[in-house]
């Protein structure tokens, strides 16, 4: 399967040039059943602002949505069962022809990346910027999918709560929760499904799609197209190896994010997790007031040691003892290592500097031994037919754009659209 490149520049244009372009009319401002109205522009102005930049790939018989986002309020539950209230982003096509609103919408759920400022969440981001924003440009605005994006537990309407980091249960449970709501919200506004839906996300995104199409098939009874996780540390306990192996490592604040979620969620204390003067500053750098690289400036690069970020008897009781509360818990919490009756694909970067690619050929392996039955790994560069190595950050976009090229196959052979 290959993706048109000149498409994919399109994509790629059309999603940074809209990221914080604001003023724009929202004439519609009828307050729907269950959520606000916090974007709304028309595909002819999004279109233009992708001419005016002369963006590559983009002429005037290019097809552009318009993109219509509601924030929905909802209700889920974290790691120990407390109803916790939350938010998520709903964003529906405007502009696509007569006979797709008579079929039906179908619906993606796109699982954001890792953040650690509240203001990046995207229910936030979207009532500031009144604005489209990033992936959904490009599932909703040129893939003409509705696109679901829960804020998670700890940001949004729930940013009075730490954020449960690649943690199982709260990931799913944000996700389905809101998947339920949404589909609820479109009934009560006579907003028209197809009842096709696919699930998606990065890094970890990627990690709590996975965990939401896990949940989704041993847990409830919605049904799934195809599910596509993208570049996350599915299996936590290698990831966790691997990281607490090395010496240095050059974004500290994702491993300090991961003790300081887990050291939360299983009641241990930070002076044991971390050495000071990183223990006594968790709370504050989590509190989502400070972004990924804010965070990193108050961290340091090494791993561990007496100067490091993590406590040696804390890495040494991790390799040595196999009753580790943490290495426990990344077991418990690794999602790769379950029988899939849902098609996935899992979408990855062979050049990804910060989840391995090796990550995904594992989780690949594991799940077809323990039984999935349509899966599979689509290397992004190989795919594209590029001949260069994308890291984690440049990968994203790209793996964006396959994915909703793969959905829309999809969509085609079943819904004729």
């Amino acid at each position: 399967m290959r993706i048109k490149y000149s498409r994919l520049m399109a994509i790629i244009g059309l999603s940074v040039i809209l990221v914080g372009c604001g003023g724009v009319d929202t004439p519609d401002r009828v307050n729907p059943i269950g959520g606000e109205v916090v974007v709304d522009m028309d595909g002819a102005s999004i279109k233009k602002i992708m001419l005016d930049a002369n963006m590559p790939g983009v002429d005037d018989s290019t097809v552009v949505y318009g993109y219509k986002a509601y924030k929905i309020p909802y209700v889920t539950t974290d790691e120990f069962g407390k109803s916790i209230s939350a938010s998520g982003l709903m964003i529906i096509p405007t502009g696509m022809p007569e006979m797709v609103y008579q079929i039906g919408l179908s619906m993606v759920s796109d699982d954001h990346g890792t953040i650690m400022a509240d203001y990046e969440a995207p229910t936030v981001m979207a009532m500031q910027n009144s604005s489209p924003e990033g992936s959904a440009v490009i599932l909703t605005s040129l893939a003409g999918f509705v696109t679901l994006q829960p804020d998670y537990i700890g940001f949004g309407d729930a940013r009075e709560n730490y954020h449960p980091y690649v943690l199982e249960k709260s990931l799913a449970n944000s996700t389905v929760d809101f998947i339920i709501q949404a589909q609820k919200f479109a009934r009560e506004n006579n907003i028209k499904l197809n009842g096709q839906l696919f699930l998606t996300g990065y890094s970890e995104g990627g990690y709590a799609s996975m965990a939401t199409i896990k949940q989704i098939e041993q847990s409830t009874n919605i049904k799934v197209a195809m599910s596509a996780p993208m570049a996350g540390p599915y299996d936590l306990n290698s990831t966790a190896f691997g990281v607490l192996s090395q010496s240095e490592i050059a974004v500290p604040s994702f491993i300090a994010d991961i003790g300081y979620a887990y050291g939360m969620t299983y009641n241990q204390e930070m002076e044991d997790i971390f050495n000071e003067p990183y223990a006594s500053k968790m709370d504050e750098l989590f509190s989502g007031v400070y972004n990924r690289q804010e965070v990193d400036k108050e961290l340091v690069t090494t791993v561990t040691g007496n100067f490091g970020l993590y406590k040696p008897s804390f890495v040494n009781d991790f390799f040595s003892n196999p009753k580790n509360w943490f290495r426990e818990a990344v077991v418990k919490n690794s999602v790769d290592n379950w029988a899939s009756k849902t098609p996935i694909r899992l979408v990855h970067c062979e050049g990804d500097d910060i989840i391995p690619y090796a990550i995904s050929e594992i989780t690949l392996k594991r799940m077809t031994m323990a039984g999935s039955t349509d899966i599979s790994l689509i290397p992004v560069e190989s795919t594209l037919g590029m001949n260069r190595k994308l890291g984690h950050a440049s990968c994203a976009i790209f793996a964006y754009g396959l994915t909703a090229q793969m959905f829309s196959t999809v969509r085609k052979n079943t819904m004729k659209y």
